[in-house]
């Protein structure tokens, strides 16, 4: 197997690692933020900077569109869709990390919307880390860790597919020719 067919393979393992991971991380905290927090009391964690509230966001960031939880459902579907099909073509494992954070990140929050809905895709999104001025949950970090990380990647002209070399694309080719050469 030479290194153009073992560097896809590797990506799409990465890709799919980081985003299990992260998912993980993101449904456990979730979980215990439920078992342990309420929406009346916060935990301080660091004064002034972090405490830990519970609080259930129909919204996006922010709280913004909490009357359009069904749109901001279905763009996450549609995100997640084109996230994965992005992350099984790259060939570049550092595309590949972001892109996995994305996808566990935009999934975290869809997960949440199908779980805790009362209608069609009308559920809220479990929140527990109080900043002061905004509330979010691990899958946002994700979302805006992956964010960061793609415009660099975009400004740094990283290509998401690495070209395919000639040399590359003849190895198989020059391999069979050379094996059934008569001397």
């Amino acid at each position: 197997m030479n290194n153009s067919t073992r560097r896809p393979r590797l990506c799409v393992a990465v890709f799919a690692c980081v985003a299990v991971i992260a998912l993980a991380l993101d449904r456990v905290t979730k979980m215990m933020a439920l078992a342990s927090l309420d929406t009346q009391h916060a935990v301080t964690v660091v004064p002034g900077l972090l405490s830990l509230r519970l609080l259930h966001n129909p919204g996006a960031s922010l709280g913004m569109g909490s009357s359009m939880t069904w749109a901001i459902a279905l763009l996450a579907i549609v995100m997640s869709v084109v996230i994965l099909v992005a992350g099984l073509r790259t060939t570049s494992p550092i595309w590949a990390v972001c892109l996995g954070l994305a996808l566990a990140g935009a999934a975290g929050n869809l997960i949440d919307r199908v779980i805790y809905a009362t209608g069609v895709l009308d559920g809220s999104v479990v929140d527990f880390l109080d900043y002061g001025w905004s509330v979010g949950n691990v899958a946002d970090i994700w979302l805006m860790v992956a964010g960061i990380g793609l415009v660099i990647l975009v400004f740094r002209s990283v290509p998401l597919r690495t070209p395919r070399r000639e040399d590359d694309a003849d190895a198989p080719h020059v391999a069979a020719s050379s094996t059934t050469e008569v001397h």
